[in-house]
């Protein structure tokens, strides 16, 4: 294929990259609101008001939070039945409504507790869905050999919103009237740059690869010609569309499916089960090594570590939201589809887990006083940070959008996104009880344990998928579990068929036509 970048391709997956916003402004932005005064005294968060029951000050400030997440776990599930039924492109759009419309109630709900927690569910619907909308279909439009970086990207956005949010607490804490409207601004933001995606959304076609599994041959073909800027008849884009086409009785399987007969034969085949499952336990390890429970609560972790002063702790989280950008950046630009899926995030594991060590001796055996010790635990906090950015925080995403046919692709992902969030959910409920339960030291050690046991996982069941297409990852997984770690796919074979089947895919381009 042509290296030439399409400038509609790249708007593309600016487009659809958006989709990851709601997600990192609720994970930096939202999060942070909580803490500011306006919203503290309108949703009774006011410490000295909690003075006989701290415990349950902490639960209604974890419910506030954790709640957006439980709705996310439901809105991934249900996002299965619109990237098949609807399309991948209307998926993308309903599930913006939806979070639009929750994130609204909330911005309104002026002090009525219940309300809140209601459209913090109902927001989380929309924003669980986008989770697997937007990277499954940037995965279903990407050429093999980018498709890392291109999945990427959708972890850039969330990330550089993520960041943001916290410089916009910041602003809003320092230049704003503890009134509602201050709070109110800082949730709305990201209205505008999801808003503006979703009006773009109507000049992009749908996904190829969902075109093609409901037979729409033309317009699968139309549609990847715009995305490579290529005319309909170019042979080296029908050579790729050959790859992706499916013959009538794959299309008549497809359209007769259903979830139970999906979900047989995803059990029902070794190498599809294996997938799965690979998928559900990099979710699971990514989750539970402390993952984006620190996120949430990063601020209280920088004043544990010995930052003092709402402020400068704000401002500190700031700089730890932009530390995950830059490697998250380095990551998608360069070193995911350069040195691979499994050098990244097995460097990214071990950082984390020494982080999580050195942290667990921190709180555990060196007294408060000790300056440089307080030093290095903040400095171990943004080694933390890179190690999480080249590692598990976004190549699940890959592995769960690369990894399965088109034909159980949206339920597999859809599920394994579900399960993300219902582990998110729990870490971010369970976070701040640890690390009161457990004196620090234990949560850090619990972590460390996850990571060490990740890097054994992992290390043994991930394959290399840099390069290869999504058509042949069937050809990694025909061997054990603790195998599959080691298997490699011959690219060169895929290229050299790849450009054989010129002739092939114009005359068979040709004899539809006819």
């Amino acid at each position: 294929m042509t290296s030439k970048i399409q400038p509609f391709y790249i708007f593309a997956i600016l487009v659809l990259a958006a989709g990851g916003i709601p997600k990192g402004y609720d994970e930096g932005g939202f999060s942070a609101s909580v803490t500011l005064p306006s919203f503290k005294q309108d949703y009774n968060l006011v410490k000295t008001h909690w003075k006989h029951d701290p415990t349950g000050l902490a639960n209604r400030t974890a419910n506030i939070t954790s709640f957006g997440v439980l709705g996310a776990a439901f809105g991934a599930l249900i996002a299965f039945f619109g990237n098949d039924k609807l399309g991948r492109l209307w998926s993308f759009r309903c599930s913006i409504l939806v979070w639009a419309a929750g994130l609204l109630m909330q911005v309104f709900s002026s002090g009525i507790f219940g309300f809140l927690l209601f459209s913090r569910i109902f927001s989380g619907l929309g924003a669980g869905a986008l989770t697997v909308v937007s990277p499954l279909f940037l995965s279903e439009i990407a050429p093999a050999k980018t498709r890392g970086m291109t999945v990427s990207i959708y972890m850039v956005m969330l990330l550089s919103f993520l960041s943001l949010g916290f410089f916009i607490n910041y602003g809003a804490n320092l230049h704003l009237a503890a009134t509602r409207m201050q709070y109110r601004l800082v949730q709305s933001i990201p209205l505008i740059p999801v808003g503006l995606a979703f009006i773009g959304s109507f000049f992009m076609p749908d996904s190829p690869r969902w075109l093609a599994s409901k037979g729409r041959h033309e317009e699968s073909v139309a549609a990847l010609a715009r995305l490579r800027g290529m005319d309909v008849n170019n042979p080296e884009l029908l050579a790729e569309h050959a790859g992706i086409e499916m013959d009538s009785a794959t299309i008549a399987e497809l359209k007769n499916a259903s979830l139970k007969s999906t979900a047989t034969e995803v059990f029902s085949s070794p190498t599809l089960r294996s997938r799965f499952l690979l998928a559900l336990a990099m979710q699971t390890i990514a989750q539970w090594t402390g993952g984006n429970g620190i996120t949430y609560y990063i601020s209280d972790i920088f004043q544990y570590a010995g930052i003092s002063g709402s402020n400068t702790s704000l401002i500190t989280s700031g700089a730890y939201g932009l530390v995950k950008l830059l490697f998250t950046m380095i990551f998608a630009w360069g070193l995911i589809d350069l040195l691979g899926r499994r050098r990244c995030f097995m460097t990214g594991l071990s950082l984390q887990c020494a982080t999580h060590i050195y942290m667990a001796i921190y709180f555990g055996a060196i007294p408060d006083s000790n300056k440089s010790a307080s030093n290095a635990a903040v400095a171990s906090v943004f080694i933390y940070a890179i190690g999480w950015s080249i590692g598990l925080c976004t190549i699940p995403y890959i592995y769960g959008t690369e990894l399965f046919p088109t034909r159980v692709r949206s339920l597999c992902y859809a599920v394994v996104m579900a399960a993300h969030w219902f582990f998110q959910f729990a870490v971010v409920r369970v976070t701040p009880l640890m690390l009161t339960a457990l004196d620090k030291w234990g949560a850090y050690t619990f972590w460390a344990c996850i990571c060490a046991s990740g890097l054994v996982i992992l290390g043994l069941w991930a394959p290399e998928t840099k390069g290869i297409p999504m058509e042949r990852m069937d050809e990694l997984f025909h061997r054990p579990w603790y195998k599959c770690g080691s298997a490699k796919v011959s690219i060169e074979s895929f290229d050299d068929s790849f450009h054989g089947g010129d002739e092939k895919a114009v005359a068979m381009h040709t004899e539809r036509a006819v």
